[in-house]
C-alpha cells in the first residue's frame, strides 16, 4: 500500500528501509544509506537523495547493484522468478511475449552483453518497446565498459523513479 512522504519522512530506518528498499533490485541499501538525508521536501528530492546514494558509492558497490537485475526475457523470466516490479516491467514492454526469432535474438544479445561486461543488460523497461530494447542492446554492445556502468545506472534511476511514484500516494 502506498505511503504519503509526510509517513516516508516519519519513518525510522528499518520502515524507511521496508517502505523503500524495493526501489533498486535486492539492494536495500541504497535507501538503508539514504534514509539519514531526510526529511525530504517532496518526491523528486527523495528520488535525487536515492540517486545520490548510488552514485556516490564505489565501484564495486555499483556494479553489485547492476548485477542484482535479471536478464531481460532470461532464465528467471521463464521460471516465474521475478520480482513483482521486475515482472511487471518486461511484460510491459512486451518481453514475455517474444516470438521464437526475438527471445533467441533476446538471448544471444544476453550473453555477449554479460561476457562483454560481466553484468546484464539493463534498461527502463517500462519506458521502451522490445524492438528499442533490443536496437539499445546492440547499440551498447559498442560502448566501453565505464561508459556502459554509467549508462547502466542512469536507467536504474529511472526505474526506481517509477517504481518510487507507484511506492508514494499522490498527494492531493
Amino acid at each position: 500500500m502506498p505511503l504519503s512522504l509526510a509517513a516516508i519522512n516519519a519513518c525510522d530506518r528499518d520502515a524507511f528501509v521496508a517502505a523503500l528498499g524495493h526501489l533498486f533490485e535486492h539492494s536495500p541499501w541504497v535507501a538503508a544509506q539514504t534514509h539519514a538525508r531526510g526529511p525530504f521536501a517532496d518526491v523528486d528530492a527523495l528520488h535525487a537523495a536515492l540517486c545520490a546514494t548510488m552514485m556516490g558509492a564505489n565501484r564495486a558497490r555499483q556494479v553489485e547493484l547492476v548485477r542484482a537485475h535479471p536478464d531481460l526475457a532470461g532464465r528467471l523470466a521463464k521460471a516465474g522468478e521475478l520480482t513483482d516490479s521486475s515482472a511487471r516491467e518486461q511484460s510491459a514492454a512486451g518481453l514475455d511475449r517474444l516470438a521464437g526469432a526475438e527471445a533467441a535474438e533476446m538471448q544471444r544479445l544476453n550473453g555477449a552483453y554479460r561476457d562483454r561486461f560481466g553484468f546484464p543488460f539493463v534498461i527502463c523497461a517500462r519506458l521502451n518497446a522490445k524492438d528499442a530494447i533490443l536496437a539499445s542492446m546492440r547499440a551498447r554492445l559498442g560502448n566501453g565498459p565505464e561508459a556502459e556502468l554509467s549508462t547502466a545506472l542512469v536507467e536504474i534511476a529511472k526505474i526506481a523513479r517509477l517504481r518510487l511514484g507507484e511506492a508514494i500516494q499522490k498527494e492531493e
